[in-house]
């Protein structure tokens, strides 16, 4: 089986952080962060998805650490974070306040982006001090804020019960991916990504993903089967900007104009014909630039004072 937990050539290869540090969370877990970008930057903050790594993100940090300060860290029980035997929203808010707090000075605001279970982070973050005190914007890529296992369309079959209970027998297996194989991506391509996406997106996916331990994948996929933060998406009050893949079978279109619909400042909701689940992998340029654009236009109109 390959050891391989990301590319090791190409866009969608991991840059080397200028540095990294252990963030400790409320209940002690330790989480692995990454600092790219020269200091004193626009800050930018990166929260990754289920069964994802800081390695997702690889195509926005190359590009935007150029001229910002990027940061990234690994979820709970994913990439080089320990696994916790707590697995919540709540724990996922905790999390995301200790990276903002070890990272970011007194008053420093950042764009906040997340994908998927990232996204669904930054929700469940929405009235905690650190990230009212932090947030300037915030870029939700995919991601949903409840109903997950019922909208997904990963299985072919009619909305309904019978759809619901094999979708989360599915999303909720405990068999090992095993290495990566050609079946394999072709599976993981159909689940997660849109039809037209490039072996070199897929590749990368396909490694980030089956790096993911079995037992993380299960215990984060009774928490997602759970999932119930419409009231964090009405508490979030920055701007948000959200990007959906129109082929998205993990989390439809639909949870993007609910979001949408229920945001107290939404500032654009962009649905990308052809792409699936995984958009900042599979259209790396339209991520990076929503995510540009809003630290250009939010980090220093948005006052310290605001968090008050």
């Amino acid at each position: 089986m390959s050891r391989l937990t990301h590319v090791g050539s190409g866009p969608y290869a991991p840059p080397a952080a200028a540095r990294e540090l252990t963030a400790l969370s409320a209940d002690g877990a330790r989480l692995h962060v990454e600092v790219h970008g020269p200091d004193g930057a626009p800050a930018v903050v990166l929260a990754h998805g289920w069964t994802c790594s800081t390695a997702f993100w690889a195509a926005q940090i190359r590009e935007l650490s150029a001229d910002h300060r990027v940061i990234a860290y690994d979820q709970r029980g994913h990439g080089r974070t320990p696994a916790s035997p707590v697995c919540s929203t709540e724990a996922l808010a905790d999390d995301l306040e200790a990276v903002l707090t070890a990272t970011l000075g007194p008053g420093e605001r950042a764009v906040i982006a997340g994908h998927s279970m990232g996204g669904m982070t930054v929700m469940a973050a929405a009235t905690r001090p650190a990230f009212r005190a932090h947030a300037a914007a915030v870029l939700l890529c995919s991601t949903g804020s409840s109903r997950l296992v019922a909208e997904s369309t990963v299985l072919p079959l009619r909305p309904g019960r019978l759809r619901t209970w094999l979708t989360g027998r599915v999303l909720g297996s405990r068999a090992p991916l095993g290495p990566v194989t050609p079946l394999a991506r072709r599976i993981l391509r159909y689940a997660t990504m849109g039809p037209a996406s490039a072996p070199d997106m897929v590749e990368a996916c396909a490694r980030i993903v089956h790096a993911c331990p079995r037992a993380v994948r299960h215990s984060w996929s009774h928490v997602l089967d759970r999932l119930d933060l419409d009231d964090g998406v009405r508490q979030l009050r920055v701007p948000v900007e959200i990007v959906a893949g129109a082929a998205d079978r993990l989390t439809p279109p639909v949870h993007a104009r609910a979001i949408a619909a229920a945001l107290p400042d939404c500032v654009g909701v962009t649905e990308l014909p052809g792409v699936g689940h995984m958009t900042p992998v599979e259209a790396p340029g339209q991520v990076t630039r929503r995510i540009r654009d809003l630290a250009a236009a939010h980090i220093h109109a948005a006052p310290a004072e605001e968090s008050a």
